[in-house]
């Protein structure tokens, strides 16, 4: 007979011990404070987009047409007269509110599908798994501007497209954590005392599976992030006249021997909230690490 354990003990993916050592080794991973740095300094500034003494995103000044970084524009002006500076950081919230919940889309779409592919198995684990090989066969970025274009030209279109695209991923993760939980043996122990199949999932199988799942949102949002620009740059994302980075890298095509820095400053922005997710991602990973012991 089978002994039972507390099951209460290994529902909780963190405890008060381990959490304490994850943060402790996160504070020591200067990648990963780096990351979250940026990170929180973009954030930091879309939210404060309509409190900052800059002109409006789409006010145009005919007299400053394609002007260079000036103390009146610090980024420069783009072809139509308006501030860069002002253009980006409005642009910033397009591209995180695109990331963040793009990725919200994909997890609460494909996790509740791999959690139930891992945990019924049989026929339900077959129909789920080759629906997500027949969505991992095409290529994350082509299925994303098909479903974009197949929905229109819009920012909320290019979320759902971005989220629809990243949703195998997370089904795929769910799956393998779910099959992964469930041969331990504080799970047959919740079965002896008779715990039923919701209460197992959402005590003691969702909350184990979280952390990995925290890790892969934080990678994917900086995937989507670039997805959504992608968009942007073909006119499936964000629509004129409303800023956004791969907007206005489009337009900045145009003029790039004339107005370089039209191109210069969506391009850094772009790399710097990539670059902060990927690393913070990565120290998530390190910190939440289960077999760091």
């Amino acid at each position: 007979m089978t002994a039972v354990v507390n099951p209460q003990v290994a529902a909780d993916p963190l405890p008060p011990r381990r959490r304490n050592r994850a943060w402790e080794k996160f504070r020591r991973n200067p990648s990963a404070l780096l990351g979250g740095a940026i990170v929180t300094f973009f954030v930091v500034v879309a939210l404060l987009a309509p409190l900052l003494p800059l002109p409006g995103p789409v006010e145009t000044d005919w007299a400053a047409v394609r002007k260079a970084p000036s103390a009146a524009h610090p980024f420069g002006t783009d072809e139509i007269g308006r501030d860069v500076l002002s253009r980006m950081i409005w642009g910033a919230q397009a591209s995180l509110l695109a990331g963040v919940l793009s990725v919200g889309i994909a997890v609460l779409l494909g996790v509740p599908l791999g959690m139930l592919s891992g945990y019924l198995r049989g026929w339900t684990d077959a129909v789920i798994s080759r629906f997500t090989e027949a969505l991992l066969a095409a290529p994350f970025l082509i299925l994303a501007i098909a479903l974009a274009a197949f929905l229109g030209p819009s920012l909320q279109n290019a979320m759902i497209a971005i989220g629809l695209s990243a949703m195998p991923i997370f089904i795929r993760l769910a799956r393998a954590q779910t099959l992964s939980v469930m041969t331990e043996d504080y799970v047959e122990s919740a079965r002896a005392v008779g715990i039923g199949h919701l209460g197992l999932i959402r005590r003691y199988i969702l909350p184990n599976i979280l952390p990995p799942i925290i890790v892969q949102s934080t990678l994917t949002i900086a995937t989507a992030i670039i997805a959504e620009a992608s968009l942007s740059f073909l006119g499936l994302g964000q629509q004129p006249p409303a800023p956004s980075w791969g907007a206005m890298l489009n337009i900045a095509k145009n003029f790039l021997e004339q107005a370089p820095w039209m191109a210069l400053y969506p391009g850094i922005a772009i790399f710097l909230v990539v670059l902060g997710f990927n690393l913070l991602g990565d120290g998530l990973r390190d910190a939440l690490d289960p077999r760091d012991t």
